[in-house]
């Protein structure tokens, strides 16, 4: 509209006539003469889109000022008239309608019933679910809806620490006795980072104005951010105790004898290797074999040998037998039955006897069985397998024995009965590669030592009634409690694991006592005694006492480590055996000397 403001109007009309100007809104000064001169000012109001004051009349002072009192703009209206029942107040003597009631009024409607039962049947199939009248959560929520509490000022909280002031080394202009030296800056300079004291040399400078950047500014402000954002600080309560008190209240060592301690005897006579020692049933005698592929049988209180016998290969495992004067020698494929000819002689004659019950040659399956006469070294007969034979063990009747074979896949496990001299085959397929075998000292079961899981089998049902886990990488060999309801196993991975067969699957103790891999272990026949040896040369014995009472547990306490073998070929200590009645203990290494400890 400005640019009408010369002339006397402000456009046209649609007939082309001139819209002449109106009265101007004046400004605040005229607004105050004419609200001083005029007295309907009051109810005066501006028409914006005309251009014109109107002056309201008392009507309508009248309805505004009811609206601003909050009643009813209408003067005439009365909110408080008496009601009148126009439908009720007169009683009517004659209906309107007067036809009967229709008697589908009276009667179920079948109708309604089939569409009720349609229903039903609808939400018991599930098509019609009801209404769930829980309350849902909404999916979208007011995050700052429910404020939190204001926090209390916590009296743990602590401080940051503050850094330290700078000292007299971090001045521009330091005293001379705090410069370096030319050794002290060379050193300071060839040590690492890390172990540096100070992170600067102290420098001096004539002044200020020729002082350079620090260069370690943002790193060492960057590091103390780290500081200030990951160190956690936090009051920790601590307790007044006694370490000693967190440890198991085990008896001592000495309250726990007779165990072997003190070296006794050296048999030194094999050269290489020696695999396997045993001891018969008196304890007057051991039989031992190794790298040498020789035989040697000793005397256990001198260190004599009274017998040797040259064998064609590698003697990898020795057993005598506690029944009858005989003793099993594993020596590549084939297993030699020989009678060493020592104690009761009637004893010596049945063994005899019984070996030579083999007439012919017996081929059988999986094995053949060869006679040797009467050899002068006490040779009576063979056994040749299909692959090498790394274990065997006795039953304790005399009459049966246990091969095991690590290489084979079909047969790994055979049990020949010496008396009939027949073989059978326990496993048609075998479950990983068996480490070693062993019988129950009073029950029909026989247990199996693989990689990671010993499985027990009861020989008369014939079926597998039991599977320990032993929770190492590669079990290397195991021993039975004599009375059978406890067993150990040894790993390569120097683990040793105490299973107790009435409590669990899995192990009740596991120990880690050796600092190398543990090749064998052995409970002693009549002491609460068993011995673990291993590559680092030491045999350590523990008191295993297992009680009667099946609520106790059983108490494994060690109690010694024997060492007197040395290190050959990063092997050490590789077999062990107990004397059959005394706390003493045979050990051979890879040095090829046998110790027995006292």
């Amino acid at each position: 509209m400005e640019w009408y403001d010369e002339y006397d109007h402000i456009g046209y009309d649609i007939h082309g006539e001139k819209v002449a100007k109106t009265k101007k809104e004046g400004d605040q000064l005229d607004k105050l003469l004419d609200r001083m001169d005029n007295p309907d000012f009051w109810r005066t109001v501006h028409n914006k889109r005309e251009g014109e004051d109107l002056v309201l009349p008392d009507e309508d002072i009248a309805i505004i000022d009811k609206m601003r009192s909050n009643s009813y703009p209408d003067l005439g209206y009365n909110p408080y008239e008496p009601y009148v029942d126009f439908f009720s107040y007169e009683k009517m003597e004659t209906p309107l309608v007067d036809t009967p009631e229709p008697k589908r009024r009276f009667i179920p409607s079948k109708h309604e019933h089939k569409k009720v039962m349609k229903i039903i049947r609808a939400i018991r199939n599930g098509w019609i679910k009801p209404k769930d009248d829980t309350p849902k959560k909404p999916v979208y929520f007011d995050l700052w809806a429910n404020k939190p509490e204001p926090q209390k000022h916590n009296p743990m909280h602590i401080p940051a620490p503050k850094l330290p002031l700078p000292g007299n080394e971090e001045s521009y202009n330091p005293p001379e006795e705090y410069l370096p030296s030319q050794e002290e800056r060379e050193q300071w300079e060839n040590t690492d980072e890390v172990d540096r004291d100070r992170n600067f040399l102290p420098q001096k400078y004539s002044c200020l104005r020729h002082v350079p950047a620090y260069p370690q500014l943002i790193n060492e402000k960057f590091d103390r951010c780290l500081d200030l954002y990951l160190c956690p600080r936090k009051m920790k309560m601590k307790l007044n105790m006694n370490p000693d008190d967190l440890l198991p209240k085990l008896p001592k060592p000495k309250d726990l004898k007779p165990f072997p301690s003190t070296k006794a005897v050296k048999f030194s006579d094999h050269e290489g290797h020696v695999y396997s020692i045993d001891s018969n049933k008196s304890g007057e005698f051991i039989v031992s074999g190794g790298e040498d592929k020789m035989l040697r049988i000793w005397e256990s209180s001198t260190g004599r040998v009274l017998n040797k016998v040259a064998l064609p290969d590698t003697i990898t495992s020795v057993k005598w037998n506690k029944v009858h004067s005989m003793v099993a020698a594993a020596c590549g494929n084939t297993v030699y039955l020989l009678n060493p000819g020592l104690g009761d002689r009637v004893v010596v004659e049945s063994s005899n006897k019984l070996l030579h019950g083999l007439g012919d040659i017996k081929e059988l399956d999986n094995c053949q069985w060869y006679p040797l006469g009467n050899d002068k070294d006490g040779l009576r007969t063979k056994i040749v397998h299909n692959d090498a034979v790394s274990n065997i063990t006795w039953h304790n009747n005399g009459n049966y024995l246990a091969v095991t074979m690590r290489d084979s896949k079909s047969c790994p496990v055979l049990i020949h009965n010496v008396a009939k001299h027949s073989s059978q085959k326990p496993f048609n397929k075998s479950k990983g590669q068996i480490q070693q075998v062993e019988f129950h000292p009073s029950k029909p079961f026989f247990y199996v030592l693989s990689q990671r899981y010993v499985r027990v089998y009861n020989l008369v049902k014939q079926a597998m009634v039991r599977k320990l886990i032993c929770s190492v990488k590669w079990a290397s060999c195991m021993a039975i409690h004599p009375k059978g309801d406890n067993l150990i196993v040894g790993s390569y991975d120097k683990t040793l694991v105490w299973f107790d067969m009435d409590l669990s699957v899995k192990p009740y103790k596991s120990l880690q006592q050796h600092k190398k891999a543990i090749r064998h272990v052995c409970f002693h026949p009549r002491y609460p005694l068993y011995a673990s040896s291993s590559d680092d040369c030491s045999t350590i014995i523990t008191h295993g006492m297992v009680y009667n009472d099946l609520v106790k547990n059983p108490l494994v306490v060690p109690v010694k480590v024997l060492r007197g073998h040395k290190d050959t070929s990063k092997y050490g200590v590789l077999c062990n055996v107990f004397h059959p009645q005394q706390p003493w203990i045979y050990t051979g290494g890879a040095d090829g000397d046998i110790w027995l400890f006292v």
